[in-house]
């Protein structure tokens, strides 16, 4: 004797549910930008310096870029 098929049964998600989520969700892209807000921050308050060789000549040009700007996030 065959057994049954077993019949998945789906749900759909109320109005709450999803508001729940949707909220949930926002909050982790802000923590997100929090952090990637403050690793600039960190990142900008250190010159950068960039080595590039000439192809003609070989000569090394060195450029340093330095950050002013204090970003900042939303409130």
């Amino acid at each position: 004797m065959p057994a049954e098929p077993k019949v998945l049964r789906t749900e759909e998600p109320n109005i709450e549910q999803l508001a729940k989520r949707i909220k949930m969700l926002d909050e982790r892209l802000d923590n997100i930008d929090s952090t990637v807000t403050a690793l600039i921050e960190q990142v900008m308050r250190r010159p950068v310096t960039i080595e590039v060789a000439c192809p003609n000549c070989g000569e090394i040009v060195q450029t340093t870029i330095v950050g002013n700007t204090r970003l900042r996030g939303r409130k």
